[in-house]
């Protein structure tokens, strides 16, 4: 049988995808910098959400009814918006063929399950805590899981090297961990909830590595947001269900209007994120988003210190370390020094 050019090359297996967003290639410094203050954004939206659904989960005395309550909000505002623009309908058809054609995993839409737990410990912890040990915690945990999950290449960024500052930053994420909870060594229990948001920390990082996938595979930043209330509201659902039959609902809610918006600034944390995972990957993500976290932390527990959290000399030597930390693992490796001299001579 006669093959023609035409024919031979329809038979050619398509090239692989490219990662998009690698920070080595395709991203220009200025979209970097982009990145980064939008991580950096996302990151105080994460503080003040913390001390809001804290709040919250201490009024209602059920820190998970104060989770679903804050994702609630969040999905039904996405709900109204997203659906109901043009651009939104293509986001959500392009989504659905990703998944169909296999370029997009099923369980790459499940990030929202890592933020509902983020959420939860939000509502059980941080009034015990305060939001600067909360966060330091959180980010102990993110430092250490953006390396595993950079590594191996979840993120829309690709894979990235495991190189020498990336190491050491994560090292000190740790230290500043034990440095921020040294307080709390004589109450184990304290320890125990300090475990929790460095557990959703973990977590945290598979969730942004994920969620940039649904980003690019719907072309679509509230699509992925969507996608993440989705599937957290659904797991807290679940949960919620089992607390209720087991403790009831709660008998009162608090009047405060303010303790509801919780949500809306979860799209923000959400919505920066999936933008800014693709300019700087997972790792860097993470890092330049613990300056918005920390300083918003460390504000609110100066400004509005909770009972149980009031700011100390171990929280702000552990702030200190982590942004320490956050700017070692940002260096550049030696051999990308290198390789920059040698393209710019």
């Amino acid at each position: 049988m006669h093959v023609t050019p035409s024919t031979a090359a329809s038979r050619q297996p398509a090239p692989p995808v490219r990662p998009t967003g690698h920070p080595d290639h395709g991203t220009s410094p200025a979209q970097r910098v982009v990145g980064a203050g939008l991580a950096a954004l996302g990151g105080l939206a994460i503080a003040v959400q913390g001390r809001i659904n804290g709040q919250l989960g201490a009024s209602l005395h059920d820190g998970m009814v104060a989770a679903l309550i804050s994702f609630g909000v969040g999905l039904v505002l996405l709900l109204a918006t997203v659906p109901t623009t043009a651009a939104g309908r293509r986001g959500l058809a392009r989504l659905l063929a990703a998944l169909r054609a296999g370029r997009l995993r099923w369980w790459q839409c499940l990030g929202g399950m890592c933020g509902a737990y983020l959420v939860t410990t939000q509502g059980l912890t941080v009034s015990l805590l305060g939001v600067a040990v909360f966060t330091v915690a959180v980010v102990g945990g993110q430092v250490i899981s953006s390396l595993a999950v950079d590594r191996a290449g979840f993120g829309p960024a690709g894979p990235q090297p495991l190189t020498r500052p990336r190491v050491i930053g994560a090292v000190l994420g740790l230290v500043a961990v034990v440095v921020a909870v040294s307080d709390e060594f004589g109450h184990p229990d304290q320890l125990w909830w300090a475990a929790l948001p460095a557990l959703a920390g973990l977590g945290l990082a598979w969730q942004q590595a994920v969620n940039g996938r649904v980003r690019v595979a719907s072309d679509h930043t509230m699509v992925a947001t969507l996608v993440n209330f989705t599937t957290g509201t659904a797991a807290l659902l679940l949960v919620c269900a089992v607390d209720v039959l087991v403790r009831g609902w709660p008998t009162s809610a608090p009047q405060q209007w303010w303790l509801y918006v919780g949500g809306t600034l979860g799209i923000v944390a959400i919505g920066t994120a999936v933008v800014a995972v693709r300019l700087i990957g997972v790792l860097l993500l993470g890092l330049t988003s613990v300056a918005g976290q920390l300083l918003g932390a460390v504000l609110l527990d100066l400004v509005a210190p909770t009972d149980g959290g009031r700011i100390s000399a171990a929280g702000v030597a552990g702030t200190v370390v982590t942004l320490i930390a956050a700017a070692v693992a940002a260096l550049p490796s030696r051999r990308r020094r290198s390789a920059s001299r040698g393209a710019s001579a």
